[in-house]
């Protein structure tokens, strides 16, 4: 019940929390972040350099081919998930704020 409530107030107000982006990025030779000891460190350093710029990555989705991601960070805004891509060497398409929008919350 607490948690959907939290939702319901990140919704009503939108100024209670930072803003939700979705970022699409495009990587034509696929995504190569291998599934171990070194591709953790890789991400590590990620979420490192997004913390600098007030950037949280809350989760990726990746395209079957893993030629594409679509990425989901809060952040006070798109200037600086760009800033923080640049850092991170990661290519940056297009950016969408984005609201949650929960299926099992309205009845």
């Amino acid at each position: 019940m607490a948690q959907r409530l939290l939702r319901y107030v990140l919704w009503v107000l939108p100024e209670a929390a930072l803003p939700r982006y979705l970022v699409e990025r495009s990587f034509p030779e696929g995504v190569g972040i291998p599934a171990n000891e070194a591709g953790a460190r890789l991400l590590g350093t990620f979420v490192a350099n997004n913390g600098e710029h007030g950037v949280t990555w809350l989760h990726s989705y990746i395209a079957a081919d893993k030629r594409r991601t679509f990425c989901v960070y809060e952040a006070p805004s798109p200037q600086a998930i760009r800033d923080v891509a640049k850092k991170n060497g990661l290519p940056v398409g297009e950016i969408h704020e984005v609201r949650v929008l929960d299926p099992f919350f309205h009845h």
